[in-house]
This record gives C-alpha cells, structure tokens and sequence, in this order.
C-alpha cells in the first residue's frame, strides 16, 4: 500500500460519489481536493465552523452544516461564485441531508417541530410536520422515487410516502411500534423496515401500501434491538440484538435462517481462522558495533521499544477478552453494536461490544464463522472494499489490518505520529481515506488477484 502524506482536518472528511474528488473540513474552511493528485481545486469559505458535510448524489454540490449557528451552506463545484444559505431562524437546524436528486436539501428543525425540503430550482420548500428523529427516521429508494419519513403525533408513530419529484405526500400509515427507531427501504424497494427502540425486541416489514408483511420478535424480556443491515442483494435482513446475537431473515418468508451467537469461549466443532495480534520484538545484531558504555546505558530503554506488528494464527478453543458492562447505567456497551456486509452479500462481520476488540466474521453462504479477529486495542470502524471481498480494520494505532477469505495480515502507516481513528473506502475502491485526529491521509490499495493466498500476516 502506498501512503500519502498527512493533511489538516479539524472536522468532517469524505469522497465524492463519482470517485473524483475528496471534501475536508479545516475550521471554517471547505477545502476540495483531487484525489489523483490531491491538489486543491476549490476552497469555500464558510460563516462558522464547520459541523457536517455532504455531497450531492451527483457529485456536483456540497452542503456545509454549521449546527452552531445553526445554518446550512451549499456549494456548487462547477459554478463557484454560486452560493447558498438555509436559515430557519429560532427553529434552529439540527441535521440537513441532500435528496436523490441533487436538487433538494431536507432539513429537520430543532426539537423535530418540522422537515423542510428547500428547491435550489426555484427555491420553493415544503413542510413536513412532526418528524420522529432528526438524523434517522428518513429514507429513500434506490431509484430515488420515492422517501419515507417517520413522524409522531398524538402518541403515534407514523410513516408518509413522498414523491421525490413533486414532494407530494402519496400516502400516510400508522405503524405498530411503541418508540420508533429508524427505518430502511429494501434494495429492491419492495418492502420497508422498522424497528422499535430498544426497550421492545420489534422488527416490521411493511410493503409501500401500508400493509404489515411480517412482525419479528425474538424475545419479550430484556433490551432489544440494536443494529439492523439489509444485505446489498436484497435477500437477507440482518438484525444484531442486545442479547449478544446475530440474527438473518430471508426475504421470500421473513423466517430466520440463521442465528450467531457471540460468545467468550468459543470451542469446537469450529472451522474459523482465529487470528491474534501480537508484538513480535526486532531482533537486532549489535554484536559487531563498538558503542561507549555510556551510550550503551542510555540506549537501553529505546531499543526495548522496537517491534512490529503481526497476525498470530491461533485454533480452538480460544477464550476471547471481554467486559461485563455495569448493571447501574444506561446504553449498556453489549450486543451487536457493528454490522457491516461484504459487496457480494456472502460475508457480514459484527462486533459485540461487551468484546470491543474482537471483529467476527460470519459466511453466510456456509452458515459458520469464517474467521475472528484478536485485537488489541478496542475496534474503533470497519469497512469492505466496494469492489472485492476485501475488509479493513483500524483500532487507533497506527496500523491497519486487513482481512481476506484467503488470509489477514497488517499493514502499518509510516506516517510518524499518525494514529489511524477512521476510516473510508473511495466508491471504486481505488483509495482509503484515513483520519486521525487533527489530520488525514489517503492510501491507494492494490487491486486483489483471482486468488489473494500471497497474502499472509508477515506482510
């Protein structure tokens, strides 16, 4: 993997969805750069510091939420003398996002009084009243036809369908929830998802029309949901539970298919690849080097510091390092807390957070665990290649680590002082996006062979 060098960041980074360009937060600066070259092609000047940022779909226009102000700027790449600015006065803004259509931002107003979705066509917007969440609770379809948006009044949680193209409400029903959470449409957009708060274990599948397809409840007692993922074919719904499992739903009957339990002991009959990091000290011969005793002394201490890093393969049974959360406070850190799936729909990793240093990776096509991945550190993201079955791994070290069906192994930045808190892969899977804390950097990763068996953990 090649590195490039480390740029400032104060807050948000992302790529652009054609793969072209990448935006970065510095204070109250928009900076834009090539993600070829890296140069800057445009620099905006924001009225605040900058909070959240978004690209349009079609990689034309950016939008900047300063949610100290609060306000909303938005940035055209192609015109940039054009500009705008959304300011709901006291009713505030508390998230912005952009519709399918590149055209539309939708705001939610401060304690979800209302959803305005603002035309940068003609500058018209429309009101919707009461949303349920303020960054959750809004969906649209892949063709982008259509949105969902959750809202509650008198008591009760509520889906309405808008059209995307006249922002027209094309219908309104109730749902059976006590506390919505958030909602999904389908890949294929033929069903739509919700699900309760964790305080009731509620999964409903609902077709556009309003009709309840399926109601999922794995159990009454005890903290519920905590993660839902539809696969990228469409075909499986994944739902990760407060009780540290991982339950699958097919999409023909809505049955479970599969349950994966997360547990400290893992014992056989298990086929995974269990993979530890260690520390393997470098072995220095400096038996031909005639240095003072004084030097000597002082250099002690630094050459015990020397090492890197490695995949250790390990078998069954293992015992796993985990935590017991405390039993007197709120949000306990257990149950499935990540949930990513692989492009091809056959791999989903997870991680219990009562284990936060441990990545599971199941295949689904088998129905078994495929590997686990020992850290040492608490998993910070989690993210597959867009274009192969490929996963990276950072823990706030400053290594990476990266998984294959053929292998792991870690990769380690040699940017000095760069610990590695996030991470993002580029649409077409040419480069990483790697933050730290005041800084980022990119990495071009090489494109996988047929077979990737030349990767191994002494890479």
């Amino acid at each position: 993997m090649e590195f490039t060098e480390a740029y400032k960041q104060t807050g948000p980074c992302c790529f652009s969805p054609n793969a072209s360009y990448i935006a970065v937060a510095v204070d109250y600066r928009l900076v834009i750069r090539d993600t070829v070259s890296f140069k800057v092609v445009q620099l905006f000047s924001c009225l605040d510091k900058i909070s959240y940022i978004e690209w349009a779909l079609d990689s034309e226009y950016i939008l900047c939420g300063l949610y100290k102000r609060p306000m909303i700027q938005a940035w055209s790449l192609t015109q940039p003398e054009w500009t705008c600015k959304i300011d709901e006065g006291p009713a505030g803004i508390a998230y912005a996002r952009w519709s399918p259509d590149s055209r539309h931002i939708l705001t939610t107003s401060d304690f979800q009084l209302r959803l305005t979705v603002w035309s940068l066509v003609n500058t018209a917007c429309v009101h919707v009243q009461w949303p349920k969440h303020a960054s959750k609770g809004v969906s649209f379809t892949q063709d982008g036809k259509f949105a969902a948006i959750c809202t509650r009044r008198d008591c009760k949680d509520y889906i309405n369908l808008l059209s995307c193209h006249t922002w027209e409400i094309m219908g309104i029903f109730a749902v059976d929830t006590l506390d919505l959470a958030d909602i999904e449409w389908s890949p294929d957009d033929s069903a739509i998802v919700i699900w309760d708060s964790p305080l009731e274990y509620k999964v409903l599948i609902y077709s556009p029309d309003g009709r309840c397809l399926f109601k999922y409840q794995a159990y009454e007692s005890g903290l519920g949901v905590k993660s839902v993922s539809w696969s990228p074919c469409g075909q499986f719904l994944a739902v990760g539970s407060y009780d540290q499992m991982l339950r699958v739903l097919n999409h023909l009957t809505w049955k479970t298919f599969a349950e994966f339990m997360h547990l400290s002991n893992v014992r056989g009959p298990c086929f995974a690849a269990v993979f530890k990091e260690v520390d393997e000290p470098l072995q220095l011969d400096m038996s031909e080097l005639c240095l003072s005793d004084d030097l000597i002394q002082g250099n002690n201490d630094a050459s015990d510091g020397h090492f890197r890093v490695r995949y250790e393969f390990t078998e069954v049974p293992i015992n796993l390092p985990s935590q017991k959360p405390p039993v007197d406070k709120p949000n306990p850190k257990q149950g499935i807390g990540l949930m990513s799936w692989s492009k091809d729909s056959q791999y989903i990793c997870t991680r219990n957070d009562s284990m936060p240093s441990v990545l599971w990776i199941w295949d689904i096509r088998r129905l078994e665990l495929a590997s686990i991945l020992v850290q040492k550190d608490p998993i910070r993201a989690a993210a597959w290649d867009p274009t192969c079955t490929r996963l990276l791994v950072c823990t706030g070290s400053s290594h990476l680590y990266m998984w294959t069906p053929s292998g792991a192994y870690c990769v380690s930045n040699p940017l000095p002082q760069f610990t590695i808190t996030d991470l993002k892969w580029n649409s077409d899977g040419s480069c990483l996006l790697l933050k730290d804390k005041e800084s980022f950097c990119c990495a071009a990763c090489p494109v996988l062979p047929e077979s990737s068996t030349e990767y191994s953990s002494d890479d």
